[in-house]
Parts: C-alpha cells; structure tokens; sequence
C-alpha cells in the first residue's frame, strides 16, 4: 500500500479507513458507558484536527483513533486482540500494523501516578484527542454514564478520592463517580501533548469545575 502525502490518503487507504468505521460500529453496538460509536467518532475528528496542526501521518491517526477502544481494558471485550486481527485483515503492512498497536497501547489513562507516555506525534494527538473527551461537558455526561453502567454510586462524602499510584490499582477502584472527577478527569488538562489541545481544554476543564462547584453546593442546600 502506498504512503499518503501530505494528509491525503490515497483510495486504497480510504477504503480501508471506510472498512474499519464500519467494524468498530458494529463492535460498540448497544454499548452504554460512553464508550460508544458517537465516542470513536469525536475521537476520530479530534484527532484529525490536532494532527492537521500538529503534524502526524493521518492514515495512522485515523485508524488508531478508530480502534482505540476496541480491546480497552474498561470494556467486556478487554484484551481480545481485535484490532490486531482487523488490522491484519486489512493486509497491512507488518510495520504499518506495529505502529497503529503501538499507538493504541499508549492511549488509554492507565491512573494519576502512572506515566503513559506518547511516542510518536501520532500516538500523542490520539491520545490527547481521547483525554479531551474525557473532559467538559461531554466528559460529564461519559463518567455519569460509565458509573451507572457500572452500578456505581453518584456520590458519598464518606469515600474521599483516592491517587491511584499503578495501573492495577486504577482498574480495580470502584469510588464513586465524583471521586472519578479528582482521580482522573481534572488531572488532564496538565497530562496533554500538544499545543492546540492544551489549548482546547482549559475551557473544558473550567467547566468541570463549574459543575463540581454547583454541584456541591445544591447538596449542602439537601444535606443541611
């Protein structure tokens, strides 16, 4: 398969490209934790977006964009190796599909003193694009759904947060979600890559804090 040149991918690529959207949405079919399609999706877009001013191959942001979720450890399907197989069936190029895996693995937020660090400008706007998802107004509505799918309490003042210190540690909790807040989600915005993505997210992190903010004061207002 031929190299793209400069962002444009070439037929056999977009074919390709066109492909594995198709399998990850019937992959994430009924999926409700907010890890859905619309979740690949944004991430996808994201991703394209800081690679456009970052830099970066774009067939190699979109397909990892595209299966990042596919074989997350958060889902029923953890360490399945599908995107390897898909990939794979795709005919790819031994080393195209090493660096698409490679760029996959270093995505996922693995807890607050665990480093996961991006290698290539690719795996760091993939990653930065997942993490921006994570936070605002969409990032709030993805940890509320993800706590209810996983029958978790929406808060309890008696459950302080706690700084997961390795990745075993960070699966295993089970806090609340506000907990998740402090454990994750406000930690992001200081664990991005790129400029633009920075950029993007003080906004989103304010809001964030705006919410917890009227959030903690409509329950002292029930709590008195």
């Amino acid at each position: 398969m031929s190299e793209s040149v400069d962002g444009i991918l070439t037929d056999s690529e977009q074919k390709i490209v066109a492909e594995t959207a198709e399998f990850v949405k019937r992959e994430s079919a009924g999926e409700a934790s907010g890890h859905d399609w619309w979740h690949v999706f944004r991430v996808r877009n994201m991703a394209l977006h800081l690679a456009r001013t970052e830099g970066g191959d774009m067939f190699l942001v979109e397909m990892a964009a595209l299966l990042h979720d596919v074989d997350d450890w958060k889902l029923a399907n953890a360490e399945s190796g599908k995107a390897k197989q898909w990939l794979l069936k795709c005919e790819l190029q031994p080393e195209t599909v090493e660096k698409i895996t490679a760029i996959i693995e270093q995505v996922s937020f693995k807890g607050a003193g665990e480093e996961n660090r991006a290698a290539t400008i690719e795996a760091k706007v993939v990653q930065d694009a997942d993490r921006l998802d994570a936070i605002g107004a969409i990032g709030i509505a993805r940890t509320f759904a993800y706590g209810g799918s996983r029958n978790r309490e929406i808060y309890n003042p008696e459950v302080k947060p706690v700084f997961h210190t390795d990745f075993d540690a960070y699966k295993k909790n089970q806090s609340h979600t506000i907990n998740h807040f402090y454990e994750k989600l406000l930690l992001l915005k200081d664990k991005l890559n790129t400029t633009t993505a920075k950029e993007i997210a003080a906004e989103r992190h304010d809001f964030m804090t705006a919410f917890l903010k009227q959030f903690y004061k409509e329950w002292g207002e029930i709590s008195e």
